[in-house]
């Protein structure tokens, strides 16, 4: 008889207190029964960026509410659960652990089994839940904590083609926004401005392009940017609206072109496997960005490989991505007790070399 399979996932690693309801039928496309996303935009709006212990302490506010709403939606009560999957890392370590208390506690109370997901897999994953996408498969996860090419073999077989040695794309987008006072998240703030402004204006550096292989570095195109808004301060007394634009346009070009670079390599790579159906895929809030999507797209066209980008509401974090990645550790067989625990750091390709450093509680990245 084939299995039809219904989990609950709580996702909690970051700024967003999310739960969902996903079910499976094997032969079948998967069902988002339900996903609830409670954002903390404004409780972060005054700081310019996310603060840790606020984010924690409104996860442990939100997150039976998010539970309760997700099964309502979903018209499931714990009895037609087959398992409880919660983020167990990366992220805010306060976040994360308050995602992984409650889901010990629902387990614990109701008997399901219970399911540590990596919050990265889950991005990376999200192509089999919207678009059933066979292995092995090339992902971009480019968000606002991480950017790395991952080549997806299976449910927990991730090999890293490259990745970036210092900020990810949307943490430069973030700081972006600071230096130019606009409001948080960055990365829309920036692209909104970016359509009014002109991105050949400012020549901003790719960085990394002069040196072969897949890894990144955006660090010192922030940095380059910031000379070029001082050099206006300083000529003008001041920054022009028009100016502001031009600066974020030419910002994101010089993102979109590292990306659309690194990608291009980094498919040569993935095809030198002759894998049956080649598809190219990107996740994470940085994918919601237009101009980087239609960039990708194009270099994918040129390779003759299907891209796949998910739903805008599932390029950002998530709970359904959870329950899906979950379900299939579930399916495999995998399981976890009441020890797992809440890692700050957690890398995919748990064979590659740390990209950001290393320290007592394992590679960052």
């Amino acid at each position: 008889m084939t299995k039809t399979l219904t989990v609950l996932g709580l996702e909690s690693s970051c700024d967003d207190t999310a739960a969902a309801v996903v079910r499976h039928r094997e032969g079948a496309a998967p069902e988002i029964l339900s996903s609830v996303v409670a954002g903390q935009t404004t409780l972060h709006a005054a700081f310019g960026g996310v603060v840790p212990e606020i984010a924690a302490r409104a996860h442990t506010e939100k997150l039976d509410h998010c539970v309760e709403e997700a099964l309502r939606e979903a018209n499931v009560g714990l009895d037609g659960l087959d398992a409880i999957a919660v983020t167990a890392g990366p992220g805010l370590i306060g976040g994360v652990l308050a995602g992984v208390m409650l889901a010990k506690g629902i387990a614990a109370g109701s008997g399901l089994p219970l399911i540590g997901v990596n919050h990265l897999a889950g991005h990376a994953l999200t192509p089999r839940l919207t678009d059933e996408t066979g292995f092995p498969y090339l992902m971009l996860l480019v968000s606002g904590g991480h950017c790395q090419f991952l080549l997806v073999r299976g449910t927990d077989d991730f090999s890293r083609l490259g990745g970036t040695i210092d900020d990810a794309p949307g943490e430069a987008f973030d700081k972006t926004a600071r230096l130019l006072a606009l409001p948080q998240p960055g990365g829309p703030s920036v692209e909104s401005e970016a359509k009014k402004g002109d991105p050949r204006r400012f020549s901003l550096p790719r960085p990394l392009l002069d040196r072969p292989g897949c890894d990144m570095s955006f660090s010192g195109l922030k940095t380059a940017l910031l000379r070029e808004r001082d050099k206006l301060v300083d000529r003008d007394g001041g920054l022009h609206v028009q100016d502001r634009a031009d600066l974020c346009a030419s910002f994101q070009a010089a993102v979109s072109d590292v990306l659309a670079e690194k990608s291009r390599r980094a498919i040569a790579q993935y095809m030198a496997l002759s894998p049956a159906t080649p598809t190219f895929a990107v996740a994470g809030g940085v994918s919601a960005n237009m101009t980087i999507r239609r960039a990708l797209e194009t270099v994918s066209a040129e390779n003759d490989v299907s891209f796949l980008a998910p739903p805008l509401s599932l390029c950002t974090d998530n709970a359904a991505m959870i329950a899906w990645a979950g379900l299939e550790r579930f399916r495999s067989g995998e399981r976890d007790d009441m020890t797992l625990q809440a890692r700050p750091r957690w890398p995919l390709d748990r064979g590659a070399q740390p990209m950001l450093g290393s320290g007592k509680k394992g590679a960052k990245a």
